[in-house]
């Protein structure tokens, strides 16, 4: 599904994120990103979503080349791709709804096809009857899960995550988690980034470290 040859990514600053980095992810695997703060971790993310190019190297995408994608074609490309951010990203004046419909709204989806998608997405992260509300209305787990909702409302076949537990206490950061493990068993690629050894041991998934932009290890389980 995914596999990075030889990536570096080298900022105008002179900064490298990432040195000659090479890794895949099997389809409908669940892969965990460790690795301190700086160590590579969201730039990975981004190069997944073509926010950033990488300076060297080459990533394929379900067997696509992300170099080849012109930027007229990102939009297309990034339905594809369910994004989750540890700030939400949600539109504050817009109720729950429209903020998980957005994805399908900017596709050009029929609105019938849109209210049953949103309704069944909004159901799978346990929020079903919150449509109208607004996110300033919902507490800070309701709102990262109307965040999940949005990510998967396209039915993407790969989910990315940065950090999406980094904001949220144990207890919530676990249920969280929880929905992740839920979209994999169904069949979904899954990426998240996140620093939180203690909460990912508990999902016995791959975990690749990172540090300096560089493959520190790996481990299974």
């Amino acid at each position: 599904m995914i596999r990075f040859e030889q990536v570096t990514k080298r900022y105008a600053s002179g900064r490298e994120a990432l040195a000659d980095l090479s890794f895949e992810v099997a389809r409908g695997e669940m892969v965990f990103l460790t690795g301190h703060s700086g160590a590579g971790k969201s730039t990975v993310l981004k190069l997944l979503a073509l926010i950033e190019r990488p300076t060297r190297g080459q990533i394929l995408v379900d067997g696509r080349q992300t170099g080849s994608i012109a930027r007229s074609a990102v939009p297309a490309y990034r339905r594809g791709l369910g994004m989750v951010f540890q700030d939400h990203k949600l539109l504050h004046d817009r109720p729950v709804w429209d903020n998980v419909a957005l994805p399908l709204v900017i596709a050009g989806v029929p609105r019938r096809e849109i209210d049953k998608r949103v309704r069944a997405a909004l159901d799978q992260v346990g929020l079903l009857g919150r449509e109208r509300g607004f996110p300033v209305e919902l507490s800070t787990g309701e709102q990262q899960r109307v965040g999940i909702a949005r990510a998967v409302v396209s039915k993407p076949p790969l989910l990315i995550a940065d950090e999406p537990t980094g904001n949220l206490d144990p207890e919530l950061a676990l249920e969280v988690m929880r929905l992740f493990r839920a979209f994999n068993e169904v069949g979904v690629t899954v990426v998240i980034a996140s620093h939180d050894l203690h909460l990912i041991e508990q999902f016995g998934a791959r975990r690749i470290a990172l540090t300096g932009g560089r493959i520190a290890g790996e481990s299974h389980g």
